[in-house]
């Protein structure tokens, strides 16, 4: 018997074997089209079943948006602004501490710096702002300074100190080694390296990723709201909801929503860009 064995012809070109079914560029081709049509479809269904009078009359009455001003830009924004910053500062400089008690050789240091980080990174911002609200309840008398606004910048404190320890602390371990070996080669003393070598040059490198902590801290300063604030003290949030029980209308919200926005994604902007410088210049 003789052994016949069968070989496939290549296409012209080096394309595909005949018979062998669409190229991959071709499935891809096929496959985005059908997403496409997919959208469309899902955006037409959409379209249709939207009641848009209704939707516009209860979410974008301009009306009701004109009554938000300018209270909205005098008192709530700049009351948001106020507890972020606040809140911001606070938390730097207390996460700055807990960074460098976590990295102490001194091992009670250590401890309490893990214990404070771990508890207030596990526990939800909204529990931190309610325990603030009844702190006076537990201790008799007991009144945070700075009344509504240092409650609530306490508060931003609180939830934003534990996240930025260790962001800090791991802009410190990326700072070379050989910077503060060379600054007690000159004769500094370790406190003095640290504050005028290891620490500027650590801000430097975790500036990306405390402006997106900015950013949470100032949408987590709606929480503010629990604290029971009125008046004067409103931030954006408590502002709009209570706009929008005053009109029965949803617009406000919208307006706050807005708001946010106009800060929010000119920051994650800032911190985006400021990652790509940074992996530049590495």
């Amino acid at each position: 018997m003789t052994d016949q064995s069968t070989t496939t012809e290549p296409t012209p070109g080096g394309g595909a074997p005949a018979g062998s079914g669409l190229s991959p560029r071709k499935r891809q081709q096929i496959s985005r089209a059908v997403q496409y049509v997919v959208l469309a479809a899902v955006a037409v269904f959409l379209a249709l079943t939207i009641e848009w009078g209704e939707l516009g009359k209860n979410f974008a009455r301009l009306d009701v948006a004109e009554k938000t001003l300018p209270e909205l830009f005098t008192i709530a924004l700049k009351n948001t602004i106020i507890y972020s910053v606040g809140g911001f500062v606070f938390a730097f400089l207390l996460g700055l501490l807990f960074a460098l008690m976590r990295m102490s050789s001194v091992r009670p240091y250590r401890w309490i710096a893990i214990a404070y980080i771990e508890i207030f990174r596990g526990l939800p911002a909204l529990l931190i702002f309610l325990l603030i609200l009844f702190l006076p309840l537990a201790l008799s008398g007991f009144q945070v300074p700075g009344g509504t606004y240092g409650e609530g910048i306490l508060g931003l404190t609180i939830v934003g100190s534990a996240y930025m320890a260790e962001t800090l602390r791991a802009g410190l371990q990326a700072v070379p080694k050989g910077q503060m070996e060379a600054a007690r080669s000159l004769g500094m003393s370790y406190t003095r390296a640290m504050v005028s070598i290891v620490i500027p040059q650590a801000v430097r490198i975790v500036i990306p990723p405390t402006t997106n902590q900015f950013v949470s801290l100032l949408k987590d300063s709606s929480l503010v709201l629990f604290l029971g604030v009125s008046g004067d003290y409103v931030e954006l949030t408590k502002f709009g909801n209570d706009m929008a029980s005053t009109h029965a209308n949803a617009t406000p919200i919208l307006v706050v929503g807005v708001t946010y926005l106009l800060v929010t994604i000119p920051l994650g902007y800032l911190a985006s860009r400021l990652e790509k410088r940074q992996a530049k210049g590495r």
